[in-house]
């Protein structure tokens, strides 16, 4: 049988079609084509010369011959990919004429046969640079991985030009929009990217509301059930209290507008993807969320009026009205993110009986929101962020960081939402979220972290490993003998700490030997030696009953051990019992504080019928030393033993 010429099969559309209905969908497609790069052309008419449109349109008909032959997976013409970048990056990011021309062009080194030399020829150095960052570079060895290495790349770029940046975060925008035509692999692949990578870079430019979209089509392609059953949920919250939150803010805007103030206010719930990590970082469920809405006022400025001013009137008028919560306000307007995010929020009681959570904005905020590190088109403003990058992605490469290392590096110091700390005399630093006292010494010098021993936060005596919050005052404490040790990592966020404390560490001399966990040897003492297949030799006390026991299993893998002490300390426990007499405690610390000059990590003592037990433990280098420290101890009136357990 001869099947009918007239019938034909598109592979991505997945079905046959007659010729007509091709040829019909074609001419559907054609006039779509044109009515959606117009939109771009409209868009960059209002702020783009007569030559640079035709740029743009030159781009365009470049682009559309380029990809005249390739479909998308949902059986679209392919130009209608570039086409949605452009007008993301042209009505959406405000991007000037160069990006916009690069979004038409982005994929088209990748994807076809044209080349670079060829953009640059045709648009310009600038065109042919932005197209270069956003193009993955085809290798035969990747440095790290596929992925990582063009994440590397975009992020190298931001050295030259943020604008690449703001070119991919277009590109990826629409991919994640359009991401349901993609196997579920595939989403699972582009939006574990989305939500590792590009929403956090979206956070640190500021572009808010890129960064929320991003974060919720990620949720929503990775995990489709909980993203709709958080969704519903928020919709019968909703509805529930709609009546409620209108009745508020209707008070809240005659309030305003009867004291002359021009603002709009209305209330927003917060979206799938922030309600779902709040679930998970205090572990509730939606019901028992606190603040899964909040009242936006936003107010229009008023010339010869300064924001501030205007946001502390507004603040006064809605707590002369409402009890405003005690300690439930963040002043973003003082003291800014570092991406540029400004607001004043409190949290005040509703007439329902329940706290509502309030954002004070002005007009020029909201913009900022949207057009982040660009809203303030001031070169400085741009550049002190990239100078910032410039230096970390300068310094990662320095110090040869493997790849495994790299973003997470970078993501720890730029990704993360930060918080502002400030020296005793006044100086912001800027920290990531859960920075220590280790961060921020660091942060000020490297010399006064690895010197760093202890500090005051708001005056208060504490540990350099304790949390630090928005707003406190950090003074860095520091001792010569003070150095950073392993455990520093587990307490510390920032590259710039964990950088200083990983070198540190790494040429700091190794032990030569594993000490046994059971008997917990040092050197110095009567020990002996056990080979391991691709391990150090472990050390044992001869009297240790594990060494014992392989002595027996395996004599043959014994080894002599010549250890000598060097510059690290092993923990000891000293047992000392004494008669109970007057200034017995202070005579034990003289010895051991002024005449042997060593520090004690923790004291316990306890009394029965006049007879006292100490238990203190302090370091010691080696065995030696150890019996030098337990004779100037027994040596003391009333002590009458005392006994050491070493430690792990």
């Amino acid at each position: 049988m001869v099947k009918d010429s007239k019938i034909l099969k598109i592979p991505t559309l997945g079905r046959e079609y007659r010729r007509e209905e091709i040829e019909r969908m074609m001419e559907n497609y054609d006039k779509i084509v044109e009515e959606r790069a117009q939109h771009v052309f409209d868009v960059m008419a209002t702020r783009a010369d007569k030559e640079d449109l035709e740029r743009l349109r030159k781009a365009f008909e470049f682009a559309k011959d380029a990809h005249s032959h390739q479909r998308r997976k949902s059986g679209e013409p392919y130009i209608l990919h570039p086409i949605a970048v452009a007008t993301i990056a042209a009505s959406e990011l405000n991007l000037d004429v160069n990006s916009v021309i690069a979004a038409f062009l982005h994929d088209v080194v990748e994807d076809t046969p044209h080349t670079l030399e060829e953009i640059e020829e045709k648009f310009g150095e600038d065109v042919a640079f932005l197209v270069k960052v956003v193009t993955k570079q085809k290798k035969e060895k990747y440095e790290m991985s596929k992925q990582l290495d063009n994440f590397k790349q975009m992020l190298n770029s931001v050295e030259y030009d943020v604008r690449a940046l703001l070119v991919k975060l277009s590109d990826r925008l629409h991919n994640m929009r359009t991401l349901s035509s993609m196997r579920t692999d595939k989403q699972m692949k582009i939006a574990g990217e989305t939500d590792y990578f590009y929403a956090p870079l979206a956070t640190r430019l500021g572009l808010y509301d890129v960064k929320t979209e991003l974060e919720n089509l990620s949720l929503k392609f990775r995990c489709p059930q909980e993203y709709d059953h958080i969704e519903k949920k928020i919709a019968d919250d909703e509805a529930s209290m709609r009546t409620k939150l209108q009745t508020f803010i209707d008070e809240i805007s005659t309030l305003l507008s009867s004291n002359g103030i021009k603002a709009r206010v209305f209330y927003e719930y917060r979206k799938p993807y922030s309600l779902w990590r709040k679930m998970h970082k205090y572990g509730d469920d939606f019901e028992h969320l606190k603040y899964r809405h909040f009242v936006d006022i936003v107010f229009k400025e008023e010339e010869g009026v300064t924001e501030k001013a205007t946001t502390l009137k507004i603040y006064s008028l809605l707590t002369d009205r409402f009890k405003e919560k005690p300690g439930g306000i963040s002043n973003y307007i003082d003291s800014p993110k570092e991406n540029g995010y400004q607001s004043f929020h409190l949290k005040l009681l509703a007439d329902y009986g329940r706290w509502e959570e309030v954002h004070i904005s002005s007009e020029r905020m909201v913009r900022n929101s949207r057009y982040g590190c660009l809203s303030d088109r001031s070169e400085g403003n741009i550049r002190r962020w990239i100078n910032k990058f410039r230096g970390v992605l300068k310094d990662i490469a320095q110090h040869g960081q493997d790849g495994s290392n790299f973003i997470e590096n970078v993501v720890a110091s730029f990704y993360n939402d930060d918080i502002m700390t400030f020296s005793p005399q006044g100086k912001p630093v800027i920290l990531p979220q859960k920075a220590t006292p280790i961060d921020f010494a660091f942060d000020i010098h490297s010399q006064l972290g690895l010197h760093a021993k202890y500090c005051r936060i708001n005056g208060r005596l504490a540990s350099i490993k304790q949390p630090l919050h928005r707003g406190d005052i950090v003074e860095i404490f520091t001792d010569p003998e003070s150095h950073p040790e392993e455990d520093w990592l587990d307490h510390c966020v920032s590259y710039k700490a964990r950088r200083a404390i990983t070198s540190y560490l790494s040429k700091r001399k190794k032990p030569q030997y594993e000490r046994c966990m059971h008997c917990h040897p040092i050197p110095g003492e009567e020990v002996i030696g056990f080979k391991h297949p691709f391990r150090k030799i472990e050390v044992h006390k001869r009297d240790c009953s594990v060494a014992i026991k392989m002595a027996s299993q395996m004599g043959d893998n014994i080894v002599a051990v010549d250890w000598h002490p060097d510059e690290h300390i092993y923990p000891v426990e000293l047992v000392i019992t004494c008669i109970d007499r007057p200034h017995m405690i202070i005579d034990i610390m003289d010895c051991i504080s002024n005449s042997l000059k060593l520090s004690v990590a923790s004291l316990n003592t306890s009394t029965v019928d006049s007879i006292v037990t100490l238990t203190l433990r302090l370091g010691v280098h080696d065995y030696k030393e150890l019996q030098t420290i337990m004779q100037a101890i027994n040596s003391i009136p009333d002590v009458e033993e005392v006994k050491a357990i070493t430690l792990g």
